[in-house]
């Protein structure tokens, strides 16, 4: 590990959680150089929804590079492209009878979040944006300014300027419609709160905790935008692509946002990112938003196999499935461990711990990662461990890395006595 701690920055994260100098993986399994195996309930961060090295998606690239595909081509037309858009269009788009048009962003994604910000301020001639507690859209200028953790937000980066926050759904408990009270911020001429060109959500908040906004509030919530004239952006980056059951987050609501932003496993694994936008919205000039990598042709041929796993509901079921035995699992453990575990909550194959005891989420992830589990924390003070398995995962696989961490808290209270707040956050 010495070249990692004298050559990169100290700005590196997820080294620190994961001490180990991973070479190989392979479906839901992680391996170091010394050959240990690790379960991955990571995922890339939600990149990795078809697990590692997925051999279709594999031999689909090997053969794309075998005939010398085009690798980098900007915003040229290419048969890569061509492929991935037909798939796209005729595979998720128009069996969900939606019409959008794609805007091919940089390849990470605050990249998608950058162009749904700008193209909503330049075509509502607005420039403010409301987003919502515990968001988390990226850490570009712009995305960090509707990104709630004050930990990425340091007033020196000159971001909190054109964005105003409301509460989320439940922020306040569940007798609370925090939709109200950002209808009355609206109407209310000396709210404070200009009149924004947008309003961006996730609809369950990943890096914020683990939060699922309800179907009722989601609904609403697109009323409130159709009644002030605010577009509606869904920030669908990690929870999207089939992670909560459906390939977009928002269709268990039966919503219709202007714009989508998507990434992570867009790309199958690899850098790819785009926005969705209603027709039109489409109002850019030619060559007025760019990026060097805006056509990785790569995940282009990535994306196009990946998105075979929807030609059918068969991954949509497993999720499904595979998502209720993570609820039961984890509930079961909250119910074991009632004095630490303070909540559990979750939609499809994102799930969340979480522990108000100072420090313990921290250490459950250490201890998880000594007996073979990577798993990240969440919320603003890392007090939710987050579940990101690969949707591909086996189940015996999924039970084993459940298991680890139901042993991993039960040698912990041995040790230590926890102490802390258990107030709900």
């Amino acid at each position: 590990m010495q070249i990692f701690e004298e050559l990169e920055s100290k700005v590196r994260g997820y080294i620190r959680a994961f001490p180990a100098v991973f070479d190989t993986a392979q479906g839901a399994h992680l391996y170091d150089e010394e050959g240990k195996k690790y379960i991955d309930f990571f995922a890339g961060a939600g990149v990795l929804n078809y697990g590692h090295n997925n051999p279709k998606i594999s031999q689909a690239l090997i053969e794309y590079l075998q005939r010398d595909g085009i690798v980098h081509a900007l915003d040229k037309a290419t048969v890569a492209k061509r492929n991935f858009m037909e798939k796209f269009r005729d595979t998720i788009l128009a069996p969900r009878n939606m019409h959008y048009k794609i805007q091919f962003t940089g390849p990470t994604g605050t990249n998608a979040t950058e162009a749904a910000l700008k193209l909503a301020r330049m075509t509502q001639k607005r420039s403010n944006i409301i987003a919502f507690t515990n968001a988390y859209h990226g850490l570009t200028m712009g995305a960090m300014a509707v990104t709630g953790n004050a930990y990425y937000r340091d007033e020196s980066y000159g971001v909190r300027y054109n964005s105003d926050f409301m509460p989320y759904d439940n922020y306040f408990g569940p007798d609370v419609n925090t939709i109200d009270y950002l209808r009355r911020f609206l109407s209310d001429q000396s709210s404070g709160v200009d009149l924004p060109a947008a309003i961006i959500t996730e609809t369950v908040q990943g890096e914020g905790g683990i939060h699922v906004a309800s179907i009722e509030w989601l609904q609403q919530l697109e009323q409130v935008c159709r009644e002030f004239e605010i577009l509606l952006i869904v920030d669908d980056i990690q929870v999207g692509n089939g992670r909560t059951g459906t390939f977009f987050s928002f269709e268990r609501a039966g919503i219709k946002p202007d714009m989508v932003a998507l990434s992570k496993a867009i790309g199958g694994g690899l850098p790819m990112s785009l926005l969705l936008m209603k027709p039109e919205l489409d109002q850019w000039q030619p060559g007025e938003h760019t990026g060097t990598f805006r056509g990785n042709n790569l995940a282009f041929v990535a994306a196009t196999k990946a998105l075979e796993y929807w030609d059918d509901d068969e991954l949509a079921k497993a999720v499904k499935h595979k998502g209720a035995i993570m609820e039961a699992e984890l509930k079961r453990i909250a119910e074991k461990y009632g004095d630490i575990i303070t909540d559990v909550r979750g939609l499809g194959m994102v799930w969340g711990l979480e522990s108000l005891n100072s420090g313990l989420p921290t250490d459950i992830s250490e201890r998880a990662f000594k007996k073979g589990l990577v798993i990240e924390l969440a919320g603003a003070d890392d007090h939710v461990l987050k579940f990101l398995p690969a949707l591909t995962i086996d189940e015996a696989t999924l039970r084993e890395g459940l298991a680890i961490i139901d042993e991993s808290i039960g040698e912990l209270l041995a040790e230590k006595n926890y102490q802390g707040t258990t107030e709900a956050k």
